[in-house]
């Protein structure tokens, strides 16, 4: 087995460590200072995850990289839409491409019944690229659960979790996906392979879509935003409207808002990755976490006004901070 991870960042580190801890022949596509010091010293893994090192192959050349049995993309959401380019060197007749990335996938209606099979997302595929130059076909979703950070140039600091979920968008199981999750698992990580991974996806996005976007408008942590009743408030309104789009599309959520919201509070102090990003300086997800659920909205006929109102607060917010 020959695997990609593109974006070898805290996230893709993590399942570059498993991918060639479990033997697989791992090649990481990074850049800057991190690929300097992978090429120099390999890659070192530090935290909850405990403490490993492997020394893949280590590059930003993925013409050089060469056609692989697995790609995964493990970039912000927002970068994934912008790398087909990059990607495609590595792209063989049965390339497999793990999306490894926050959010609503540019894959959703792939292998779904329906007036809206087959259709591409313009807020997280614009022009359709991926569709088109990547296909869907080759497509297995991949929900993250773990938080990490590059703790220094080589280096990732696992802070909590090791579960990842991956699963066939038609819902099939597939000797590819069962391939990936058993080197993953081999490799440390817990990876269970689900039937209908979009309610996994929207379990996760439907914290993200109020808790993300509301933090960094208030530039407050998890607990702050539960604490207080006004923005509690808010947050149960656009998780109620991101309900409604999911129950259109036919996702039952397993579990209840309050429960959900129960979940987020035992996080505690915890800043959101779009309060990390807006207080670095840098580009938010916010087409994948906020405006994707509007534009699945729109689709399906389901009305989010509060949504709407967050997505263009928040997307004034990126333009003023210089992080759209």
């Amino acid at each position: 087995m020959k695997a990609a991870v593109f974006g070898a960042g805290a996230i893709g580190g993590m399942v570059g460590a498993a991918l060639a801890g479990a033997g697989v022949e791992t090649t990481l596509i990074a850049r800057g200072a991190h690929l300097a010091a992978l090429k120099a010293n390999g890659l070192r893994v530090t935290g909850a995850w405990g403490e490993r090192t492997a020394r893949p192959r280590a590059t930003d050349d993925t013409a050089a990289a060469g056609p692989q049995d697995y790609v995964i993309v493990a970039t912000k959401a927002q970068s994934a839409a912008q790398a087909v380019d990059a990607i495609r060197p590595m792209l063989g007749p049965e390339t497999v491409v793990v999306t490894a990335v926050n959010g609503v996938p540019w894959w959703y209606f792939h292998g779904v019944p329906g007036p809206l099979a087959e259709r591409p997302l313009e807020t997280v595929d614009p022009g359709a690229r991926q569709w088109r130059l990547i296909g869907p076909g080759r497509a297995i979703g991949c929900v993250v659960f773990p938080a990490a950070e590059i703790a220094e140039p080589g280096v990732i600091r696992v802070l909590a979790g090791d579960r990842f979920v991956l699963g066939e968008p038609d819902g099939m199981a597939k000797e590819r996906t069962r391939a990936l999750a058993k080197a993953l698992i081999a490799g440390g990580l817990k990876v269970p392979v689900r039937p209908n991974v979009r309610t996994e996806i929207w379990v996760k996005l439907w914290g993200n879509v109020a808790f993300n976007p509301i933090s960094a408008l208030t530039r407050s942590t998890m607990a702050d935003l539960i604490a207080d009743t006004g923005t509690l408030a808010l947050i149960r309104v656009v998780m109620t409207e991101a309900e409604a789009v999911a129950r259109a599309l036919g996702v039952v959520l397993p579990i209840t808002l309050d429960a959900r919201i129960d979940g987020a509070r035992t996080v505690g102090a915890h800043k959101t990755s779009m309060l990390q990003d807006l207080e670095r300086g840098r580009s938010m997800e916010i087409d994948a976490l906020v405006a994707a659920v509007a534009e699945l909205g729109d689709l399906t006929g389901v009305a989010t006004p509060m949504i709407d109102a967050v997505l263009a607060l928040v997307r004034r917010l990126a333009v003023s901070a210089g992080c759209a």
